[in-house]
């Protein structure tokens, strides 16, 4: 048996994001992203677009927002 992983701060890159920290990824960040967002203490997601609420269909979040803590625009 394994011990968890805990972490305080989980720095993860995303595709689309809403200001409510839902998640949409890109090829393999599906991997990974969502299960260290769900270990650490303090999620700050780095999100290629930000979208509007709403405008992300229920059905492709990946990593619902209750995980994540912060949402930052990466830079153009």
């Amino acid at each position: 048996l394994e011990s968890p992983i805990h972490a305080d701060f989980a720095l993860i890159k995303a595709e689309r994001g809403d200001r409510w920290g839902n998640l949409v990824y890109r090829k393999t960040a599906r991997n990974f992203g969502p299960v260290m967002a769900m270990a650490a203490k303090t999620t700050i997601a780095q999100v290629s677009e930000i979208v509007a609420l709403g405008e992300l269909d229920p059905e492709v979040i990946v990593t619902p927002g209750i995980f994540v803590q912060r949402v930052v625009k990466e830079a153009a």
